[in-house]
């Protein structure tokens, strides 16, 4: 009997223990599922949470670099550098785009479906359509010069353009084998441009090439905005005369006695775009430090209309067109750090082979990338650098913290700062 008994109080737990499991693979199994199921919800919504931001292109490429590393620490932004001719097809995929210098024109904003900025690593916008990304809710902004270094940066190279003309640190035309085409008088003639303190070197010359100095020369800054302003303040201690022209001198001032002050301590004339032609055929030197916009654009058009009305002068395409050209000083030099549609090719290229301009700096050209063999560019009297005025680190850094707070404050949903919208 008692025998029995066990055998039926076996059973009796193994029943339970089987109806225990059962119910533990049954809980299991769902609670398992439902994680699965948040877990995959909770992907899914990581995901959506990412705010990504397109670099276009792969020039200027510390941009993209630095946003990156300073992102770093931020795992809900994404940093892609695209290249340009993938962009169109890609930029539907992005929350915020940095064009550099893809022309954002109207088709390519019309894919951009999830977009919601376009921020300049600068302040160039010229190549954004601001209507078209109006049109659609797309905010355009631009990061300023003074903020970050980058006019700063661009007015050490305009000094450098400077000092490097005046110095002789430019070519001649040697004649030899291995030959080059370049300007001279009205005929084309082959030579090696060489620079001519090289060229001393190599043949261990001593005292030459006989340079000029800045000090005492006049100088003609077109535009005084933020690196114009910036160029003034590194002019003054080399003994310089000062003549500067924008549009607006109050802007600036933001009706503040000690910047007014400051700036007439800085720039012994001022004047309006209309002086410029007058201010031209004062300069020793011109620097073009010229936003080009079109408000700037269409200003200075409507100043040039009225000189070509009234003076008689020829009218061209581009701000330093041939007029413009024909009334600097014969022999002046011409310096540009702003954009280099400014500059009107043909009345550059006619003005070095006449030799009515004595000389070109220029850190930007009509066409980006430079083409090596453009003639201009191997002109004995020219300087050029490779768009390379505001790649310093300090300004690359620092601009990249203003897009990065940017990507943040995009994604939070708060104000942006530090940046200047344009629509």
């Amino acid at each position: 009997m008692l025998r029995g008994r066990v055998t039926d109080s076996l059973r009796l737990l193994c029943r339970v223990k089987s109806a225990a499991c059962a119910s533990l693979s049954t809980y299991l199994h769902r609670h398992l599922h439902s994680s699965s199921m948040g877990i995959n919800e909770q992907i899914g919504e990581t995901e959506k949470q990412v705010t990504r931001v397109l670099f276009c292109g792969p020039q200027f490429p510390c941009s993209h670099i630095y946003t990156r590393e300073y992102l770093s620490k931020y795992p809900f932004i994404q940093v892609d550098d695209v290249p340009l001719d993938e962009v169109p097809n890609v930029i539907g995929n992005y929350h915020m785009c940095v064009p550099k210098m893809m022309p954002i024109d109207s088709d390519v904003i019309s894919r951009a479906k999830k977009l919601k900025l376009i921020l300049q690593y600068g302040v160039g916008l010229e190549g954004v359509d601001v209507e078209a990304a109006t049109e659609r809710g797309i905010k355009v902004a631009r990061i300023p010069g003074h903020n970050t270094g980058n006019a700063a940066s661009c007015a050490e190279m305009a000094i450098y353009l400077i000092l490097g003309l005046l110095k002789k640190q430019v070519g001649f035309c040697l004649y030899l084998d291995m030959r080059l085409t370049v300007f001279n008088s009205d005929a084309f003639v082959e030579c090696l441009v060489q620079k001519e303190m090289d060229n001393s070197i190599r043949l261990k010359r001593l005292g030459e090439p006989c340079g000029e100095t800045l000090f005492g020369k006049t100088v003609f800054i077109l535009g005084c905005g933020s690196i114009g302003l910036e160029l003034a303040k590194r002019l003054k201690p080399f003994g310089v005369k000062i003549l500067a022209t924008k549009r607006s001198w109050s802007s600036q001032m933001n009706g503040s006695s000690a910047l007014n002050d400051y700036v007439d301590g800085l720039v012994d004339e001022k004047g309006s775009h209309g002086d410029a032609y007058k201010f031209a055929g004062m300069a020793d030197i011109v620097a073009c430090c010229l936003n080009m916009n079109s408000e700037t654009v269409k200003f200075l058009c409507l100043c040039i209309t009225f000189i070509v009305k009234f003076v008689g002068c020829q009218s061209h395409a581009g701000v330093v067109n041939h007029s413009f050209i024909q009334s600097m000083k014969k022999g002046a030099y011409l310096v540009n750090v702003a954009r280099g549609g400014l500059l009107d090719y043909d009345a550059v290229a006619n003005g070095l082979k006449s030799g009515h301009l004595g000389g070109l700096g220029i850190d930007v050209a009509w066409k980006e990338p430079f083409d090596p063999n453009d003639p201009i560019l191997q002109h004995p009297n020219v300087i050029s650098t490779p768009h390379v005025a505001g790649v310093t680190e300090h300004s690359y850094r620092s601009m990249a913290k203003v897009v990065g707070d940017v990507a943040v404050q995009l994604h939070q949903g708060s104000t942006m700062t530090g940046i200047e919208f344009v629509n």
